[in-house]
């Protein structure tokens, strides 16, 4: 065997290794290895559909690559301090809501959680007021059953993000790193509204 065979062997060899990854940012760069071992033995052989494909293939893994890194180190950034979840957006679509509408009832199946983008919004049991930038809705994805555990309410016309919990859920088993950011974030916000309702309640005021 010489070494040109070499690298085409190595080339299978790292594609066969990238499909029995199960975690999407390794596949994505053994990925992008293999397809440079098989480029590179396309163009020791001559074989230019095999350089081709490798060179669509390369820009394709590259940039999926990119994307969930960018993800990764959004949600460890917000983990470590900033509690917005704006990095969700490119995952969710905004619908405008009346004032009146009720978005979830408390019992109610749930299946997705929101991002208050304008507007006011109500928790009915707790009398909590929900203003923009605050997140809601997103325990029902660990509760038991996935059922709402309070009626939420639009009190003034607004907007709102929702994000289904199967994306949420997709991208948790794609990267487990972003499932481990994603659920320390959920973790501090259960701090978060545990330390508050003391002050709630000695205040007997609504504090988001």
């Amino acid at each position: 065997m010489n070494w040109v065979e070499a690298i085409g062997y190595l080339g299978t060899a790292l594609t066969i290794a990238s499909t029995a990854m199960s975690t999407m940012i390794p596949l994505r760069v053994v990925s992008i290895l293999a397809s440079v071992a098989v480029m590179t033995y396309g163009i020791l052989t001559g074989s230019m559909p095999v350089v081709l494909t490798e060179a669509i293939q390369i820009p394709f893994n590259a940039w999926r690559l990119y994307q969930m890194v960018r993800l990764v180190r959004d949600v460890e950034r917000a983990a470590g301090g900033d509690l917005s979840l704006d990095w969700l957006r490119p995952f969710g679509e905004s619908r405008r809501i009346a004032a009146g509408e009720v978005l979830f009832r408390k019992g109610d199946p749930a299946a997705e959680m929101f991002l208050i983008e304008g507007g006011r919004f109500r928790i009915e049991e707790l009398g909590l007021e929900i203003r923009p930038g605050a997140i809601v809705g997103e325990l029902g994805m660990l509760s038991p059953g996935n059922l709402r555990t309070g009626t939420l309410v639009c009190t003034e016309p607004g907007v709102v993000l929702g994000v289904a919990y199967s994306d949420v859920k997709q991208l948790y088993y794609q990267n487990p790193e972003f499932g481990f950011y994603f659920l320390k974030l959920t973790s501090e916000r259960l701090f978060q509204t545990a330390q508050a309702a003391p002050d709630r309640a000695r205040a007997g005021t609504e504090v988001i």
